[in-house]
């Protein structure tokens, strides 16, 4: 059974080189795991193969992936190992979505196109202690001040992923004088920006998502590239790069699961345990789950790349998060249970499977917003009908 569906050559050329690589970057996973490790090495290899030029458009000299296109091998990249997936995800992802919604000046998209070209890193730094997460509304504190034609800003930003490998991020601020919130696009070397060292977490521990501190950095106002609310309605199709990412480590668990059936052999039965009716039962239920959220993410991913005018996918964007969320941790569960007590042993990868997956519940979007976002619209819906 295929895990990706092969559709492009961009698709093809791509899948063959991130499996060249499957075994070097998994030799690097446990110990980046264990010591909360950024996995530079496996980062560097991806900005220096230009896949962090996919989604930068061909007229800006990049490879022009489209949505589709980031999800299978966003999802075949997290099958190797979960944290460089996510890591270069946000900036894959963010890269897409800048180009498509073409809201920045474009004397600075330029700028930035050619810092993609140059391999440059980029995140959003959205997150705060205070407010949560940046989706629930709250009001930012980190704040800009306008000072003449340069803005000043203070604040820690929270969940800031990649942040050692960075060299550009896009930090949220509440702006007095405009009375709203705006995005700041500053490089990571400006004066009076640091990385705290103070990521400890379970899951995805190395994707060093450290606290971003901002101490008086000084922001040209041109560098102001994105007031909230303002600019025609965009859906953000490019944060399916989230759930593509853990559908990865979900086929990641499955494929651990059935080799070891297929292998483990206790001498109180003949065979393997693959021969056992209760394990085959959790072998299809868990092929099941990956059928289930595998289509619902590459036909939202599909029907994103044909929307007409008036078309609104939110829901199903929303949705397939938390569909390949649930399936997958259910599916990363059954797993464990095939393999048993060998399952929570440190030295397997399923232990990381597992905590990584937890990690996801508390990506964007959210699950309880998501499930109140499309019974609003489905009861809105019905209203007029």
């Amino acid at each position: 059974m295929r895990s990706v569906l092969i559709e492009t050559e961009i698709q093809r050329k791509w899948i063959q080189k991130l499996e060249s690589q499957r075994s070097q970057f998994q030799s690097y996973a446990q110990l980046n795991d264990e010591q909360s490790r950024f996995p530079y090495e496996n980062i560097q290899w991806l900005v220096d193969s230009g896949y962090t030029q996919l989604t930068l458009p061909k007229e800006y000299g990049g490879a022009g992936a489209t949505i589709e296109d980031m999800v299978v091998l966003q999802s075949v990249l997290g099958s190797i190992d979960g944290a460089t997936a996510l890591s270069i995800g946000w900036h894959v992802g963010l890269v897409g979505e800048i180009f498509e919604r073409q809201a920045w000046d474009s004397e600075v998209i330029e700028e930035f196109a050619k810092a993609v070209k140059e391999g440059a890193l980029i995140n959003r730094a959205v997150s705060e202690a205070e407010t949560g997460s940046p989706t629930r509304g709250g009001r930012p504190s980190t704040n800009a001040i306008l000072d003449g034609e340069t803005y000043i800003l203070n604040g820690v930003k929270t969940f800031t992923s990649m942040s050692r490998a960075l060299t550009h991020v896009i930090v949220a601020a509440y702006i007095p004088d405009k009375e709203t919130v705006g995005f700041f696009y500053i490089p990571k070397e400006a004066e009076g920006l640091e990385v705290a060292d103070n990521w400890n977490v379970v899951g995805m521990r190395a994707t060093e998502s450290h606290d971003l501190i901002l101490n008086d950095v000084r922001v040209h106002q041109k560098y102001l590239v994105e007031i909230k609310g303002e600019g025609p309605k965009f859906q953000n199709g490019w944060l399916l790069h989230i759930p593509s990412t853990y559908l990865g480590i979900a086929q990641a668990a499955r494929d651990y699961a059935f080799d070891f059936s297929l292998t483990h052999s206790p001498n109180s039965i003949e065979g393997t345990i693959s021969d056992l009716p209760v394990v085959q039962q959790n072998l299809g239920k868990m092929e099941t789950k990956l059928l289930a959220a595998r289509h619902m993410l590459w036909s939202t991913a599909r029907a994103y790349q044909q929307l007409g005018e008036t078309d609104d996918i939110a829901a199903e964007t929303a949705a397939s998060k938390v569909i390949v969320m649930n399936e997958g941790l259910e599916v990363v569960d059954l797993a464990m249970r095939i393999v048993g007590a060998k399952s929570l042993e440190m030295d397997r990868p399923l232990q990381r499977y597992y905590r990584d997956m937890r990690a996801g519940l508390h990506n964007p979007p959210m699950e309880d917003l998501t499930y109140t976002n499309i019974a609003l619209g489905a009861l809105d819906e019905r209203r007029h009908s």
